[in-house]
């Protein structure tokens, strides 16, 4: 069964990292990176992906005739989607345990949640 383990990151202005200090943003990318490798051995890698801050993001909307309509920035929010990891796993408890793990290894203030793939049954494995 395929998830998607997302990870959410609390608002408070910018993407925090970029203030912390080059030895904590090199320790938490080595263990992002680590993750990825144990993943790929285990062979429950699919995809991953990193996303820009709120800063970077635009709200875009339809706007008349169908034209894009940029709103600026991304509006306020409580949180916002740092990045993500496409898992292939054998059970939803093995989803759970990854939640488990990773948040236990520090990922700092982040957020896991997981959404199945194909639970509406829309998609194709």
């Amino acid at each position: 069964m395929k998830y998607m383990l997302m990870m959410n990151v609390p608002s408070g202005g910018d993407y925090q990292i970029t203030s912390w200090p080059k030895k904590d943003i090199e320790a938490h990318m080595a263990y992002m990176f680590g993750l990825n490798d144990k993943l790929r051995a285990a062979g429950e890698f699919v995809a991953v992906e990193a996303l820009t801050s709120p800063s970077q993001a635009k709200l875009v909307r339809a706007g008349q005739g169908g034209k894009p309509i940029t709103d600026g920035i991304f509006p306020e929010t409580k949180e916002f989607l740092a990045g993500y990891w496409i898992i292939d796993v054998p059970t939803a408890q093995r989803a759970y345990q990854l939640i488990v793990d990773h948040k236990l290894a520090g990922a700092a203030q982040a957020q896991a949640k997981l959404a199945r793939f194909g639970a509406a049954g829309g998609t194709k494995p």
